[in-house]
């Protein structure tokens, strides 16, 4: 099968995130029944290698990429499998390269891609010719499915997934893990997984085992109590991420840097800091921005040391330390530097993050706030109507409020513009919910006409934040990319 007729071919599933989970056949009920029997089919290839299984509301997708980087730097040949995509569908499903071409995890190819998707959809279609399937798999269990046979076909020796939704019910969960991680939880797909932290909580702790391992951090209270009940009641060990925070706060690069000054690198800086492991110094440095990040860092090096001191995996110090400075994961307050126009002007860089429920935003606000005051700023929002978009507007547009009376923020500016996706919010409904705030904005009919308009509006040693949608960030990022010339880029930063 070519790759654009396996995209076609995924696409006829129906969404990822169906609403009110119907599909053409009807009510699709979230079951491992119908991943089971097709992995069965496919010669069950999810047993052909050991797994960890990473849940949470947020910070999963951190966590999984730096232990991944980990893991491919200890040489380890190692799966990663995350959703959704930013700009491509290959980018959910990455294989280590071998000890001696280095350690960077490449997305599965095209041509391989096609072969693997026509192989499940056949394997799907028999199933429900023979009435074992009722209906063809959803869209997500086909791309479990296809990431389950490359990991196998490929030989690795670890395969790190990302829950999709949930825990208990996800497609992820097909695998037996060695082990279980949970990240921070928050509230997200209410309607699918309840409207309460112990609801929420309790169904992230459906990827834990009798007798099995969760690494975690403390967390809300009804959170811990939740996921500590359903631990306790099959006999999991867990295993405390805290000792592998840091004590102190990231270290911000020298504002007066050469890098600084030409606006390349971040004003937020890296997570630079230094912890004690088994007595010797573990140094820190990892290109993922913001504190948050620390407690995602944290888990994926307790989950390290677990794999190591547990279960055989030969994971050095160094490798932790190469794999957390090495780690790739693009949209989490992503920094992309100015950019020179071919008339000259030089326009703003831009911050992107996935930020796309209220935690979220709460954490973005908080990252923001390390941002110089003085800085003028253009925000870039939309999101997917079944997000709380009011709540996530009270977060964040207050900050970007040039009618607020601050002399700061008296060059900022909002706009608004619809994103490609069936599920996204309309521009009327983001308008509505901006005037109820009464914070001044500009309105664009689509997310390249809202970065041009941004661009227009903020001077060059301002900032314009992307956020409020991963299908968003996504957009932008591929218009950004294709524009941006960071080497032509004269010295601005003394403005900051």
């Amino acid at each position: 099968m070519k790759y654009t007729d396996a995209l076609a071919t995924l696409s006829s599933l129906g969404a990822e995130l169906p609403k009110g989970h119907t599909t053409v056949t009807g009510v699709r009920k979230f079951s491992l029944d119908h991943i089971r029997a097709l992995s069965q089919a496919l010669g069950n290839p999810q047993n052909r290698f050991p797994s960890v299984l990473i849940a949470g509301t947020n910070g999963k997708g951190s966590t999984a990429s730096t232990l991944a980087s980990i893991a491919a730097a200890a040489g380890i040949r190692c799966g990663l499998y995350t959703s959704p995509h930013l700009e491509r569908i290959n980018e959910r499903i990455r294989v280590s390269q071998p000890r001696e071409t280095g350690s960077s995890l490449e997305e599965i190819p095209d041509a391989i891609f096609g072969s693997l998707v026509e192989r499940v959809n056949s394997a799907a279609r028999l199933l429900v010719e023979q009435s074992v399937l009722p209906h063809p798999p959803s869209f997500f269990e086909a791309m479990t499915a296809v990431a389950f046979c490359y990991f196998a076909d490929e030989g690795v020796e670890l395969a790190i997934l990302e829950v999709g939704l949930g825990g208990r019910l996800d497609a992820t969960n097909a695998v037996e893990p060695i082990i279980s991680v949970i990240t921070d939880i928050g509230f997200d797909h209410m309607e699918y997984l309840g409207d309460t932290i112990a609801k929420i909580a309790a169904e992230k702790a459906g990827i834990l085992r009798q007798d099995g391992v969760l690494v975690t951090l403390s967390q809300h209270q009804e959170a811990n109590y939740a996921i500590g009940e359903i631990a306790v009641a099959l006999n999991v060990r867990g295993v405390d991420a805290a000792r592998c925070l840091p004590g102190t706060r990231l270290v911000a690069p020298d504002p007066a840097s050469e890098r600084q000054l030409a606006r390349l690198d971040s004003p937020l800086g890296r997570n630079r800091y230094d912890l004690s492991l088994d007595g010797e110094i573990l140094h820190i440095d990892s290109p993922l921005s913001g504190p948050h990040q620390q407690r995602n860092i944290a888990l994926a090096i307790a989950t390290a040391v677990e794999l190591r001191t547990n279960h055989g995996f030969a994971i050095s110090n160094e490798a932790m330390e190469q794999g957390v400075r090495d780690t790739v994961w693009p949209g989490r307050l992503e920094w992309l530097p100015p950019r020179l126009a071919p008339d000259g002007r030089v326009h703003a860089p831009l911050l992107l993050d996935v930020a796309h429920n209220p935690a979220g935003a709460w954490t973005l606000r908080s990252a923001l706030s390390l941002l110089p005051p003085t800085m003028p700023r253009t925000l870039v929002f939309s999101c997917l109507a079944e997000k709380p978009v009011d709540e996530m507007m009270q977060v964040l547009l207050p900050l970007f409020d040039s009618s607020s009376g601050d002399p700061d923020r008296a060059g900022d500016h909002v706009v608004l513009a619809p994103i490609q996706s069936p599920r996204a919010a309309s521009l009327e409904e983001l308008e509505a919910a901006a005037r109820k705030l009464d914070v001044p904005f500009h309105a664009a009919p689509h997310v390249p006409a809202a970065l041009a308009q941004a661009e227009a509006v903020t001077p060059s040693e301002g900032i314009i934040v992307v956020t409020g949608s991963i299908f968003l960030v996504g957009e932008a990022r591929t218009v950004a990319l294709a524009e941006r010339k960071p080497q032509a880029v004269p010295a601005i930063g003394k403005k900051l």
